[in-house]
């Protein structure tokens, strides 16, 4: 499913084409792509679902959470993000690039991913795609942006 969502965001979302495509249009092409219907209904789920997020009263958690809440991760969270995921998440949220609001969120696509491990790179494509879905969050969007590609290099010596 992962590689359907990444599919999709560099396609569609991050080139800035034409991402209004009927329902129907998106699944025949993935197909084509060569992505199986089970994980393309998975896929475009979790689209709706990050979607909801932001209108939902379902999940009150979102606009509860104090400017500044420290997240205690459960034990499920803590073996599906290493502490290096953990960390980096703390990180992004200390420097401003999410509040407390959107790192839920991607706590809660991550989990829906139903992956067993996210790796560093999973996490960092999750965040943007969330970011590029909270409105008025371009700036931050901006800087996930430039925190995945303008990544240094290893050290040559």
């Amino acid at each position: 499913m992962f590689d359907i969502l990444m599919y999709l965001f560099e396609n569609y979302i991050h080139s800035e084409a034409e991402i209004y495509a009927e329902h129907n249009e998106l699944t025949d092409e993935l197909l084509r792509a060569g992505f199986n219907k089970p994980e393309i209904y998975k896929a475009l789920n979790w689209l709706e679902q990050l979607a909801e997020l932001q209108h939902s009263d379902e999940i009150p958690y979102l606009n509860a959470y104090p400017q500044h809440a420290v997240r205690i991760f459960t034990e499920s969270e803590c073996e599906m993000l290493c502490v290096e995921c953990r960390g980096f998440l703390m990180f992004i949220e200390q420097i401003g690039v999410i509040n407390s609001a959107v790192r839920e969120m991607v706590v809660d696509r991550l989990r829906a991913l139903d992956k067993p491990f996210i790796t560093i790179d999973d996490l960092k494509w999750v965040i943007l795609m969330v970011l590029f879905n909270v409105p008025g969050s371009e700036f931050a969007y901006s800087q996930m942006e430039k925190i995945i590609f303008n990544e240094p290099a290893e050290v040559l010596h």
